[in-house]
């Protein structure tokens, strides 16, 4: 049986992976909705209403481990305050290390050397085995696993990220609270993207942490406006830096920002229906016409910015 420290140290590390995977995204993965100008570009929480129903929320958040952005805030408190059940895109408690290694490990006995070459691989061993990872696991990791690891943000202590208090804020009011995915969920969409670029956004990311890194404070900046087309078009200048790359983030964004906003959509499609629901998902999901807050204007709820 696995100690309660341990358990807590598999649990930052995945969410810390998950963190950087969202970041990540946002830094990168321009989608077709950031072309166009919306309704929904401006705000991080949005009032869900519909005549006969309790009222819902909607925040999007920025996955990430900052002062500036972890903060549970008035408005929010409040709409949690007036909800019973909060979902969430993943729930921010222990899971089993050994699933979550076996979900990212090459199948067939495929090794990772091969797919990036010999220089890329010798660079990326020496910065996981920097983390902490065993050689064994690098041998086999699947490209993508291995690119959220070096792209990863190095957390500033024990913060937490603002999913992470908003979790705490829930569980402290007792209130019921849903994944609207799992651990297999997400590892499926990254299987989803191209095996071609996943190596591509693997070196590119060994090649270009700086330029990558350079992005981050603009995000979170951006954010803190509640400014979702601009931060929907922050990928347009890694996109007029590295315009070879544009394919492969246009393959991440459809696979792991576009496709899931359809799932998430779908999977609260029926628990809206009973109201007092405050959902939690990354920012990159609300914006534009393809994104989760027009849908849900389409589904007959009136979707007004709050935050």
């Amino acid at each position: 049986m696995q100690s309660p420290e341990n358990s807590r140290s598999k649990t930052s590390a995945h969410l810390r992976l998950v963190a950087a995977a969202a970041l990540l995204l946002m830094l990168l993965a321009a989608g077709e909705a950031a072309q166009r100008v919306s309704e929904y570009d401006d705000g991080r929480l949005w009032r869900i209403s519909r005549p006969g129903l309790p009222d819902s929320f909607v925040l999007g958040t920025i996955h990430v481990a900052d002062a500036r952005v972890s903060p549970v805030t008035r408005p929010v408190a409040e709409a949690l305050a007036s909800s019973r059940t909060l979902a969430m895109e993943l729930l921010p408690i222990a899971v089993d290390a050994t699933q979550v290694e076996e979900l990212e490990t090459l199948p067939d006995g495929r090794r990772l050397e091969p797919l990036v070459g010999e220089a890329a691989y010798a660079r990326l061993r020496r910065e996981l085995v920097a983390q902490g990872i065993a050689e064994t696991a690098i041998e086999r990791m699947k490209p993508w696993a291995a690119m959220l690891r070096v792209a990863r943000i190095a957390p500033e202590g024990d913060l937490r990220s603002l999913d992470e208090n908003v979790f705490a804020a829930a569980r402290a009011r007792r209130m019921r609270v849903a994944p609207l995915e799992g651990i297999e969920d997400q590892v499926m969409a990254f299987d989803a993207v191209p095996l071609e670029s996943q190596v591509a956004l693997l070196v590119h990311a060994l090649e270009h942490r700086d330029a990558l890194a350079a992005l981050t404070e603009p995000t979170i900046a951006t954010w803190l406006r509640g400014d979702l087309a601009a931060l929907a078009r922050i990928p347009e200048r890694t996109t007029r830096e590295f315009p070879d790359m544009g394919r492969h983030y246009d393959a991440l964004a459809r696979h792991v920002v576009r496709n899931r906003t359809a799932v998430l959509h779908h999977r609260l499609f029926l628990p809206l229906r009973e109201g007092r629901m405050f959902v939690a998902v990354g920012a990159a999901h609300l914006q534009g016409d393809a994104g989760l807050l027009a849908m849900l204007r389409r589904d007959g709820y009136r979707v007004t910015p709050i935050w």
